[in-house]
């Protein structure tokens, strides 16, 4: 990575130029997608998607309520309206049964979450927004190299949508992200839109934004990308040993579906006393996290839209009593045996 780093700092060509444009087209052949536009980060992959598709005032975007806040704060900057489903209590996506019941006239889009490395259940999502002539754009931040049938996440929607912050699988020195597309015409205006808009030089075709990506983070994903499938299938491993590790105990074990191949972005079980098992694991100096401990329907700044707790009870549920492993790619078996004996001794004696 330094080396890649040293050649753009040599070249000072920071900004656009062949890195973004071999990256461009790498991660569009990994998402099984014709077109790839890189940009500074997840959040503003989604956001810029949402300007490139005119919503605005007046509109509603349907998403779930158990996700980063990233996915309704893109929707509420753009003036439009989120409204949410709720979740699959064994996957957390997004429940495509409940999707048909929050859409309204105004619905302008639809955001299925692809949680935790997994793709959402995308057939029926994909029917319901045909049906009603609605985009959807996935927010794959978690997703990148995951599939549904046999298919990339990023690849099913009008667009998709990659983060590449630190902490994701595929990660950058810093922000950074990527939209994928099998639109040509979309394509060609994320592409502008990510430059304040501007074609040819200081003449604006519409309001963009700064939503380049840097050739520095271009070239740290360039050299991490051909290790991207060797690190998901080590953290497939990891969850196939946890659950087997945990069968049969007080650990509720993540749900992968079927036709799903989870590159497990995030190992996540579910407990009773999730706070005190955090805290036990702590005391013994295993990190967790929790994703996400207040569901977005009842954060402070989206009171505006009305919702209250117990409106979407799978998320509260899940947000009571999730915990994230440790699932990197580099662990040991010593050490997974260290977090799963740890955590089995809290849970001891709990059906």
């Amino acid at each position: 990575m330094i080396a890649a780093v040293a050649e753009v700092l040599d070249s000072q060509a920071y900004i656009g130029g062949p890195k973004i444009a071999e990256l461009e087209r790498r991660v569009a052949a990994l998402s099984g997608c014709e077109h790839a536009i890189a940009v500074s980060s997840g959040t503003d992959a989604l956001l810029a998607c949402l300007m490139a598709l005119h919503i605005g005032p007046g509109d509603e975007v349907l998403t779930s309520p158990f996700t980063f806040f990233a996915t309704a704060g893109s929707i509420a900057r753009t003036g439009a309206r989120p409204v949410f489903a709720d979740i699959d209590p064994r996957t957390f996506n997004i429940d495509p049964a409940l999707i048909e019941q929050a859409i309204t006239p105004r619905t302008r889009a639809i955001i299925p979450v692809h949680l935790f490395g997994q793709v959402c259940d995308m057939d029926p999502i994909l029917e319901v927004a045909s049906r009603h002539g609605v985009p959807v754009i996935e927010d794959a931040a978690q997703a990148i190299g995951a599939s549904y049938k046999g298919r990339a996440a990023g690849s099913f929607g009008t667009a998709g949508c990659f983060s590449f912050y630190p902490s994701k699988n595929l990660g950058a020195a810093g922000d950074g992200g990527m939209i994928v597309t099998h639109d040509p015409a979309l394509a060609e205006r994320l592409a502008i839109m990510r430059n304040h808009g501007m074609q040819p030089r200081y003449f604006y075709r519409f309001i963009g934004a700064n939503f380049r990506l840097d050739a520095v983070q271009a070239a740290v994903l360039l050299v991490k990308l051909p290790h991207l499938e060797a690190w998901s299938e080590a953290r497939r491993r990891n969850a196939a040993w946890y659950n087997a590790r945990f069968a049969g105990s007080a650990v509720c074990t993540p749900y992968v579906r079927p036709d799903c191949a989870s590159i497990y972005n995030q190992y996540v079980v579910r407990l009773r006393r999730r706070d005190e098992a955090a805290e036990f694991l702590k005391a013994r100096g295993i990190g967790t996290d929790i994703y996400y401990p207040l569901p977005l329907h009842v954060q402070d700044c989206f009171r505006y839209l009305g919702y209250s707790p117990g409106d979407f009870p799978r998320a509260e549920a899940a947000a009571r009593e999730v915990l994230a492993l440790p699932v990197y790619p580099e662990m040991t078996e010593e050490q997974r045996e260290y977090v799963a004996a740890a955590l089995l001794e809290f849970c001891a004696g709990e059906p």
